[in-house]
């Protein structure tokens, strides 16, 4: 039996070169114990793998191989809740505090979130293993010590990897020796990249646009051979035979990390700071029936009124019933601090009653909400059109609804900095988007990783109209001056690579709409890092990602 304790997916942006899924479905079928994700300096993929992982019934372990200021690498691995806490900050501020393009973690942020984490010491690069290869044993050990202060002796592993590449066997040979030195246990790992070997093609091509050179130009950069795929146990059996214990320790490390990404997250919407004697239902209330009697207190008919009356009772049980006051009193100050962005900038007038002037629109099913219309959530009266709560609210709700809200664009990029300035970067962030690779994107960037005429590759991207890159080669056959190119060298490597590529994960970016505002520190939930606009951070999730998390966007 085997765990794979270091493994990248394509959420390593250019450097893994298989998906979630292949990856899992590979380590599934061949009997893998466990899999962990450790991609670089993120976790922007981790919930999908961990849902996947769920209904394939595998064990699936949240990991990050962490940059270090001096270059060095660092897998760590989250055994626990807190451990999954302390690798969000850990990530966020490498971000925060270096460049967001290149991100770094000062080891001085290490001592303090440390719980619940378990240190492997790296692949080639870590320091450990760096130091020792280049014959540095007094500082090798002196760091390997130095992490068994911070972390204790049952948190820190020698990480041993054997891609029979020149130069691993003195490695890993030096590695126990200091590991048996100091009686540290020994773990190997695989420094998964993809699932199978023949993707290290496609991986050497993502190292070369990662460096925005082509093939040729980067065999110093791209891995030496194909042996970094996932292995079954007995090959790595086989390539630990000296050394088993090495293989035990990842089905040991694997019984420890229990943590479940798909449930032990601890996500707690903002509490609403109410007025001295008021609960958040009644605070709600009283908004609700001061602005009715703004808005319909001059109805002409005792039957009018008794419309609003009636459906304002039902709102609110339903809002009771739910524990939804908070939420929506939270919508109502982002609202507010809206509203008071319109004044300035003189669209509106503090004499005007929110209700009659809401800085936003709302949109989709919580614009049947009367609650809603009366706290400036959107400007439709859902009386006057007959609106159906159902959609939005009922009595068997299973998740907290969406309220969505379109504001003018000017209005919209003060709010965002507002709303950041308020809560903190690290308990308000805007919704992160995996940008993808689609066919234009592909065949420009593989082209020049293969060496092609950049001009035919800038003609054939204006001539495909299809989004799908595996359609290339079909619209390459419908296009006179590409057809006989189909099967030539070069070209046809780059219609195999590009419908491997169809949909992979290119880099983080924002969503164009959507904040999470929590009331703890969001960083003990998901990583947050700068955006490319200033004054804005955003998150490692995308909006599936945060919706399975059960977050309020």
């Amino acid at each position: 039996m085997y765990a794979e304790l270091h493994c990248h997916s394509n959420y390593s942006f250019q450097e893994g070169a298989s998906s979630v899924e292949d990856l899992l479905v590979r380590a599934r079928d061949l009997g893998l114990r466990a899999l962990a994700l450790t991609d670089h300096d993120n976790l922007c993929g981790a919930m999908h793998f961990a849902q996947v992982a769920k209904t394939l019934e595998m064990q699936s372990i949240t990991g990050v191989e962490m940059t270090i200021k001096d270059g060095s690498h660092l897998t760590l691995l989250a055994e626990n809740k807190d451990g999954y806490s302390q690798l969000s900050n850990l990530i966020s501020y490498s971000y925060v505090a270096a460049d967001r393009k290149n991100p770094a973690l000062d080891l001085k942020y290490l001592p303090d979130f440390l719980d619940g984490l378990i240190l492997l010491t790296g692949c080639r690069t870590g320091r450990v293993p760096s130091l020792l290869a280049e014959g540095c044993y007094a500082e090798a050990e002196t760091q390997l010590r130095q992490y068994l202060d911070w972390f204790g002796a049952d948190n820190v592993f020698v990480e041993l990897q054997q891609n029979l590449v020149q130069g691993d066997t003195v490695r890993n040979r030096r590695l126990i020796d200091l590991a048996r030195k100091l009686g540290v246990p020994t773990v190997a790992t695989n420094n998964v990249h993809y699932h199978v070997p023949e993707r290290h093609r496609l991986q050497d091509a993502l190292v070369s646009i990662k460096n925005n050179l082509s093939l040729e130009e980067t065999h110093k950069e791209r891995r030496a051979n194909n042996q970094f795929y996932l292995k079954s146990p007995d090959e790595m059996a086989s390539l630990f035979s000296r050394c088993p214990e090495a293989i035990k320790n990842t089905l040991r490390i694997a019984e420890r990390c229990s943590f479940d990404l798909t449930k032990d997250l601890a996500y707690r919407f903002p509490d609403y700071p109410v007025p001295d004697g008021a609960t958040p239902q009644s605070h709600l209330e009283d908004l609700c029936r001061q602005a009715a009697e703004r808005r319909y207190g001059g109805a002409q008919t005792t039957q009018s009124k008794q419309k609003v009356e009636d459906r304002l009772q039902e709102e609110l049980r339903l809002i009771g019933k739910h524990d939804l006051a908070g939420f929506f009193l939270i919508y109502y100050e982002i609202i507010q601090i809206a509203r008071q962005i319109m004044i300035e900038m003189g669209l509106s007038d503090a004499e005007i009653p929110l209700e009659e002037r809401p800085p936003g629109r709302g949109r989709g099913s919580s614009v049947a909400m009367l609650v809603g219309y009366l706290i400036g959530l959107s400007h439709i009266d859902p009386l006057e059109y007959n609106l159906s709560l159902d959609r939005f609210l009922s009595d068997d709700l299973g998740s907290v609804p969406d309220i969505d809200l379109d504001f003018p664009r000017n209005i919209r990029e003060e709010l965002i900095v507002r709303v950041h300035r308020k809560w903190g970067w690290d308990r308000a962030a805007l919704t992160g988007m995996i940008s993808t690779y689609q066919m234009k994107g592909a065949i420009r960037d593989l082209g020049k990783a293969l060496g092609l005429p950049a001009q035919g590759m800038d003609k054939l991207a204006k001539r495909v109209d299809s989004h799908d890159a595996k359609e290339l080669e079909l619209e390459m056959l419908q296009l006179p001056e590409f057809r006989d190119k189909v099967d030539a060298p070069g070209w046809r490597n780059l219609i195999e690579m590009a419908a491997q590529l169809d949909g992979f994960p290119k880099y983080l970016a924002q969503h164009p709409g959507g904040m999470i505002i929590s009331s703890s520190p969001l960083i003990d939930t998901v990583p947050i890092q700068q955006a490319a606009i200033a004054d804005r951070y955003i998150c490692h999730w995308d909006k599936d990602s945060i919706d399975q998390a059960g977050f309020v966007k």
